[in-house]
This record gives C-alpha cells, structure tokens and sequence, in this order.
C-alpha cells in the first residue's frame, strides 16, 4: 500500500532559524515558506537527494504545531509522510484493518497541492503519519 518516504516533518518553534540551520549549517537547499492556513502552519522543505525535511512552524495559536511544541519547546519530529497510489483507497482498507483517520476523514490538499491524510499516532507504534496521493 504505501510507497516511497516523501518526507520527514520537524515541528520547530522558529521556521527562519531552523531554515538557516538546514541551509547554512548544513548547506542544504531550503524551499521559500508556504503558510497552509487549512493546517495551521507554515513550512519550507529541505531538498535532499532521496528525500525531504519539512520544517513546520506553527500558524497562529490554535496550531496543532503550537501544541505540540507546549510539550516539546525546542522542537522536534512531529510526522512522517508516505506516499500512496490512491488515497482514498488507501483510506477505506485502512478503516476496514481498525485504523483511525484523524479529522474528519476526508482528504485535504496539503503543501505539494496533493490529498493528504493523517492516521492516529496511537495505531501506528506512537508516530503520527500522513498519506500522501501522488
């Protein structure tokens, strides 16, 4: 069902901090910031060669990024991101094996302009995962 890692998303409490450290520590290229007003976050990615970083920051107080970093001030790994055929697919054979689906279970188009959704952390050995239609 699911394909390759499209990412690994990194909640920081400082989106130009943790973009410089990417970019001029590392040396790595770091995308323009988008904000997904929908998500309640602002990002960039980090281009690697078999893969991405997302740095999330959170967008305004009601973020699910702003919770998460009330219990994880410096930041840290907040998903990671799979990439499937066919979401809604994956979705319903999900369901079917007792997965949850986190929101309302439907797809919302996320940063690459794609559907994406979020499985429960709790079936999924404690990491929060995100599908993503490619």
């Amino acid at each position: 069902m699911i394909g390759r890692l499209n990412h690994v998303a990194i909640a920081v409490p400082d989106l130009e901090a943790g973009t410089a450290l990417y970019r001029d520590t590392l040396g790595a290229t770091v995308s323009a910031p988008q904000a997904l007003a929908e998500h309640g976050v602002t990002v960039v990615f980090v281009e690697l060669p078999n893969t991405k970083i997302e740095l999330l920051e959170p967008l305004g107080k009601d973020s699910p990024i702003a919770k998460f970093l009330t219990g994880n001030p410096a930041g840290g790994i907040h998903h990671i991101c799979y990439e499937v055929d066919d979401i809604l697919d994956a979705r319903d054979r999900l369901k079917e094996l007792g997965a949850r689906i986190l929101g309302d279970g439907e797809p919302k188009i996320g940063a690459h302009g794609k559907p994406v959704l979020f499985l429960h952390p709790k079936d999924f050995a404690g990491t929060l995962v995100e599908l993503e239609q490619v």
